[in-house]
């Protein structure tokens, strides 16, 4: 059998010496035709494999440049040398596939990450991308292994639909028609989408909610985890074109309990990235602290990046109504000093990234969820409160992100449900299948939305959404 290896990550690990063994990696530098520094993304760390003078063919040397993917058997022995407890002496080295030096993009130094995401094809070899993405593994199981854990369903939603849950308009479309101008029209002028794949006007997914309150109505606590599609314009360090989200739907949850499970969430899939990743952890951690120096002291974070994991987990999130979140804001130096972009002046505004923020990192120092927004700037399906103006929404907000979490208490009268759609004028005939859960068997229920690469970025520091995404969609850009 040819793939009889054992990862670098478990030698490494094992720190036992005096046995054989087989390893097969990349080469990340070769010194003094002798030391062999091998990598297989199991871990940041390298192993030394040493080739002894004398012992291998000149020709097969020249061919070990980095980059260069090789196998390698010997036997595993006590290092001398410093940084490695063990390291290999070669008996036997296989080229695997061979890479030309002078153009590998990944020299031996240090590269922007603004270069690394024009080559994303190759950036999972360095170690800041190892390491997040190997985060990015941990995180994406510790998510399914929370819901399994506490017996939810797990639902596939569709990605191509006819509904549009935000009513934000900003959609992909999605047709089968020919865009030269001769798709088929109706007698206004308009498309005529009955000649469509789909027989009518389709786009792709903003959200699974609606498709996962339906099954609410059924299996009572469900989750969806999948990707999901946004076509505004941002060119931002917090937003993408295609995104995952995870976004759980329970019948009998009110606001609070809603709270409760997305806090009890948060905490848990952190807690399980630091259990199970804390060497990739600690390298992020120090890059971050490195990245802190070059800013200037005002705009440094007051914790590091293991420090504030640790904060969040073990510390209660912060709870507060809209309103009063409004009043602090408006009453801050901040505000006052006109150091905002959005100035606060008036209840009923749209909250930005910096107020957000403000709250989090300035005000409280901690994670915070706010509640009960103005309904004017929620969604149509959130559960309206006796007031008449605001409804059973709550927003999770993280320390150097702003918003991770979106979620309400959904709006299960259906009376109060159908005359809030005509207000916002979304078509009761085309959301039909939607309101028969409204119709047969109403019951309260909740559920929330969490941005998954939002929370990698919290988790590995970095600063950039396009850097925890394999291969980042964003307007312009679609390669790879």
């Amino acid at each position: 059998m040819f793939n009889t290896r054992i990862k670098i990550k478990v030698l490494l690990e094992n720190e036992a010496a005096g046995y054989p063994a087989t390893v097969m990696g990349w080469v990340r530098s070769f010194r003094n035709d002798q030391f062999i520094a091998l990598n297989d993304g199991s871990t940041n760390n390298n192993l030394q494999v040493v080739a002894s003078l004398g012992n291998f063919d000149a020709a097969l040397l020249k061919r070990i440049t980095t980059g260069a993917c090789i196998k390698a058997s010997g036997t595993i022995i006590a290092s001398m040398g410093k940084g490695q407890k063990v390291e290999m002496q070669a008996d036997t080295i296989e080229i695997l596939g061979d890479s030309d030096a002078e153009k590998y993009p990944l020299q031996p130094k240090k590269h922007s990450l603004e270069f690394l995401r024009e080559i994303a094809h190759l950036r999972f070899r360095t170690n800041t991308f190892g390491a997040v993405f190997r985060v990015r593994n941990s995180l994406a199981f510790a998510i399914h292994k929370f819901f399994n854990e506490r017996g939810f369903v797990y639902l596939h939603s569709p990605i191509i639909t006819g509904s549009d849950a935000e009513g934000a308009g900003e959609m992909f479309q999605v047709t089968t028609l020919p865009l030269d101008g001769t798709a088929p029209r109706n007698t206004d002028g308009s498309i005529n989408f009955k000649e469509d794949f789909f027989g009518r006007s389709t786009n792709l997914t903003v959200s699974g909610q609606l498709e996962g309150e339906l099954a609410a109505m059924a299996f009572s606590d469900i989750y969806t985890f999948g990707p999901t599609f946004r076509a505004e314009n941002s060119n931002t360090t917090r937003h993408l074109a295609e995104f995952w989200m995870i976004e759980p739907e329970v019948a009998f949850n009110d606001l609070e309990d809603n709270m409760n499970l997305a806090e009890d969430f948060i905490k848990y899939i952190i807690r399980y990235a630091m259990d199970h990743n804390k060497e990739d952890l600690e390298f992020l951690a120090q890059r971050l602290a490195d990245e802190e120096k070059q800013k200037p002291q005002q705009e440094r974070s007051e914790m590091g990046l293991i420090e504030k994991l640790e904060f969040v987990i073990n510390n209660h999130f912060e709870r507060l109504t809209y309103t009063e979140a409004i009043e602090i804001l408006k009453e801050s130096n901040h505000n006052k000093k006109k150091k905002f972009q959005y100035p606060v002046d008036k209840w009923g505004i749209d909250l930005q990234s910096e107020h957000e923020r403000y709250l989090v990192e300035k005000h409280f120092k901690k994670p915070v969820i706010l509640t009960n927004y103005p309904k004017e700037i929620k969604a149509f399906y959130m559960r309206q409160n006796d007031d008449g103006k605001t409804v059973a929404a709550m927003d999770i907000l993280a320390p150097g992100i702003g918003e991770i979490v979106g979620g309400s208490q959904r709006e299960e009268r259906y009376d109060l449900l159908l005359k809030r759609m005509e207000e916002m004028q979304i078509p009761a005939h085309e959301m039909d299948w939607f309101l028969d859960t409204r119709r047969f068997g109403s019951c309260p229920h909740a559920g929330f939305g969490l941005g998954f690469e939002r929370m990698v970025q919290f988790v590995t520091g970095m600063s950039n959404i396009r850097d925890v995404i394999p291969f980042p969609r964003y307007p312009k850009s679609a390669a790879f």
